[in-house]
C-alpha cells in the first residue's frame, strides 16, 4: 500500500509509535532470517504480521476459531518499509483494529525495533471470514466484534 493509500484508512494517518497499539508481540530475528544483501528478508516481516495476528486471536481460544464455523482467511495485505533491521534486532509488532465490517476484519500493524523504539515498518492485513466447509463469506461472530473493540486505534 502507498502512503498515500495508508493514509486514507482511518487510523492510519500517521507514523505510529509503539505505545499506540494496545497488542504487542516481541518478534526476535534470528541469523537466517537475513538475506544476501544483509538485512531483513521481505518474508519475514509478514511472517511476525501474521505470528502477531494468529497469536491474538488465538490467545486462549475463546472465539473457538480452531472447531468454529468461521475461519480468518488473508484477502489482502500491505507492508511499507521504513528503516533497514537485521540479526540480531530484536522486534517488536503492534497490533491494532481499524475496521470490521459485515465478514471481514481490518488491522494495522507497526513493527519497531525493540532497543530504540524505531518505526521499521507498517502494515495493513485483512481477513474475511469464512465458512471452512463452503469457503462462503460469514459474518463476524459477536464475540470477535467485542474483542476487535477492545483493540481498536
Amino acid at each position: 500500500m502507498s502512503d498515500a493509500a495508508a493514509r486514507s484508512e482511518p487510523g492510519l494517518e500517521d507514523d505510529p509509535v509503539l505505545e499506540d497499539y494496545p497488542v504487542r508481540r516481541v518478534f526476535p530475528t534470528r541469523w537466517n532470517d537475513d538475506d544476501r544483501f544483509g538485512h531483513l528478508n521481505n518474508t519475514v516481516y509478514y511472517s511476525a504480521m501474521d505470528t502477531t495476528i494468529t497469536g491474538w486471536l488465538l490467545a486462549g481460544d475463546d472465539l473457538g476459531l480452531l472447531d468454529g464455523g468461521f475461519r480468518p482467511v488473508v484477502v489482502q495485505s500491505s507492508c511499507s518499509y521504513r528503516r533497514s533491521v537485521g540479526y540480531p534486532d530484536v522486534l517488536e509488532v503492534g497490533l491494532r483494529s481499524v475496521r470490521v465490517g459485515g465478514s471481514s476484519m481490518t488491522y494495522d500493524l507497526g513493527i519497531f525495533v525493540q532497543a530504540d523504539g524505531g518505526l521499521v515498518a507498517r502494515g495493513t492485513w485483512v481477513h474475511v471470514g469464512v465458512d471452512p466447509g463452503t469457503g462462503r463469506p460469514v459474518p463476524v461472530p459477536d464475540s470477535l466484534r467485542e474483542r476487535l473493540a477492545g483493540i481498536t486505534g
